[in-house]
């Protein structure tokens, strides 16, 4: 077999979905150089329509695609869709609508939490538009290679070089990068190579149905995002993928008495008569796959220069619709992590904070995703059970968590309300999300959010002077992006909140993160302004410790 050499990278990313390619977009936006191999699919993806919550959608946003987002072909036709339902089928009685205290309805005003909002769109359209976007950026995309092996034990300990073999012609091909990220594309192998565990559960195993049938009467004007069907035929759910003819089925059922290839297609469209109600309905069945119920999470998400995102770090089930945002968080904590160490203004201590942060906060999330899925009977009205005291509601998930890592600085003394990773205000700690101010610029409205992700942020009162010259100075003696923002004079703060939302005086400054995370505030100016910036920054970014720096 063939070997030819590829020319070194600065991240291998393995993974093509949404994970690995939003890993590559926020890298290659701060001037990394990525190679993306996709990895070898069994089968074509069927189609599936991502919940991508708001945090997520600001991130998203950050790159610059929100409105390509929203203008998806599938992103407009359910665009107005929310909510799920119960239903004896889609034709028949209607039982029930969630409605608990946890859960937020995509279609909820989130003005005051966020510059953005759900956005519910199909995968394969949302990673093409990622694709043609990273390729823009200079990613290079190898979408029919795979990982076949890597080793990080090389002579200097800077590299990994890993086999990737084209699946068009079986060559195999050398790759030298300074760091791999997994994110889906390989997990096993990677996982497996570095006696990583990935331990959990296995909630069920289910059948999806892809057909085709115009359902546009029996719809009416309801617009959900799944219908539950409950009759003595079938136990099963409905979803949309256009609210006129495009439909999935999803069915739970038994591998081990009922193979896949017992599900015939007449025996599809017996179910699909079931869960629609319409006995004489004619669907054409599209396709029809398995799929496995998970909740997993990795035991480790970094070994020294290799890193795991998305489904190689955690799987969960799709209940709360958090699986998909989970794994853009991942990239995005990671990406400026690596940027900044590859850059020089950080030292490689600083990617120690990558698992620090995101495995406890994945681990919760995937909790919180697997007590909704267990939720589901009682709302079916099969268990009577009470709702469990452990669910956190939804914006909690999306907005609050809360980081404790050694790249931030100790927390506020004082009560932190909240109950384990969740905080119950998102108050400007350190650890947590910077609040969303509405703010005008330059003679636009923005978001606060919309001033993070390529360099450090210093948010400070309109007393900004001292600040202003301190932050010329740490930036100037770290060789560091540094950016300054007076709230008060340079911003207007729209809605008049940032001394409450931060709970800083005239005087005090927040520092922000590229990630859009706190790292320090001060209530008030020191009276050694540089010298205090300097200093918890270089702790901050890990330039507090003997050759902390790292050559590219």
């Amino acid at each position: 077999m063939s070997r030819s050499p590829l020319r070194n990278t600065d991240v291998l990313v393995a993974g093509g979905g949404l994970a690995g390619l939003t890993t590559a977009l926020f890298l290659a936006g701060q001037g990394v150089e990525c190679l993306l191999i996709e990895g070898a699919r069994e089968r074509p993806k069927l189609p599936r329509i991502l919940g991508i919550h708001p945090r997520a959608m600001e991130l998203l946003r950050s790159l610059g695609l929100e409105e390509e987002i929203r203008e998806l072909p599938t992103t407009r036709a359910l665009a107005r869709n929310s909510g799920i339902v119960a239903a004896e089928s889609l034709a028949g009685l209607e039982q029930g609508e969630l409605g608990e205290k946890y859960v937020m309805d995509v279609s909820t005003p989130l003005g005051l939490l966020s510059p953005t909002s759900w956005c519910l769109c199909d995968e394969g359209e949302l990673e093409e538009l990622l694709g043609v976007r990273a390729q823009q950026l200079g990613v290079v995309l190898r979408g029919s290679s795979t990982l076949l092996s890597f080793d990080q034990a090389d002579s200097h300990g800077d590299e990994v070089t890993a086999v990737v073999r084209d699946s068009d012609g079986g060559t195999e091909r050398i790759v030298k990068a300074c760091y791999l990220v997994e994110a889906g594309g390989t997990a096993g192998v990677v996982r497996d190579t570095l006696s990583i565990p990935f331990d959990g559960e296995v909630l069920g195993q289910y059948v999806t149905v892809r057909f085709t049938a115009d359902l546009r009467a029996e719809l009416g004007d309801r617009r959900f995002l799944m219908c539950y069907t409950v009759n003595p035929a079938l136990r099963g759910a409905l979803m949309p993928l256009d609210n006129a003819s495009e439909w999935l089925l999803h069915v739970s059922y038994d591998p081990d008495r009922e193979p896949l290839a017992s599900f015939t297609e007449e025996r599809c469209e017996e179910l699909v008569r079931a869960a629609t109600g319409v006995r004489d309905l004619q669907p054409v069945i599209a396709e029809v796959s398995d799929w496995t119920g998970e909740a997993r999470v990795a035991g480790r998400f970094r070994d020294d220069r290799v890193f795991l995102v998305g489904d190689a770090a955690h799987v969960m089930p799709p209940s709360g619709g958090f699986d998909a945002g989970t794994g853009i968080i991942d990239a995005h904590n990671l990406a400026w992590k690596i940027s900044a160490v590859l850059n020089g203004w950080a030292g490689s201590e600083l990617l120690e904070s990558y698992d620090e942060e995101r495995r406890p906060v994945c681990a919760a999330t995937v909790e919180q995703a697997v007590l909704r899925a267990k939720d589901r009977p009682r709302f079916l009205g099969t268990d009577s059970g009470p709702v469990s005291s452990d669910l956190v509601e939804d914006p909690l998930v999306w907005f609050n968590p809360r980081y404790r890592s050694s790249a931030l600085t100790p927390r506020d003394e004082g009560v932190f309300p909240g109950d384990g990773l969740w905080a119950a205000e998102n108050d400007g700690r350190p650890g947590s999300r910077a609040p969303h101010l509405r703010l005008r610029h330059g003679g636009s409205e923005v978001s606060v959010h919309d001033l993070f992700g390529h360099s450090m942020v210093l948010l400070t009162g309109p007393d900004s002077e001292p600040w202003k010259k301190a932050a010329r100075a740490v930036a100037a003696d770290l060789g560091m992006p540094f950016s300054v923002y007076a709230v008060g004079t340079e911003l207007t703060d729209l809605d008049d909140r940032w001394p409450e939302l931060y709970g800083v005086t005239a005087q005090g400054a927040v520092l922000v993160r590229p990630d859009g995370v706190v790292a320090w505030r001060c209530a008030d100016a020191p009276i050694f302004t540089t010298n205090t910036l300097r200093a918890l920054t270089k702790r901050i970014l890990r330039l507090d410790r003997p050759a902390a720096r790292e050559e590219r």
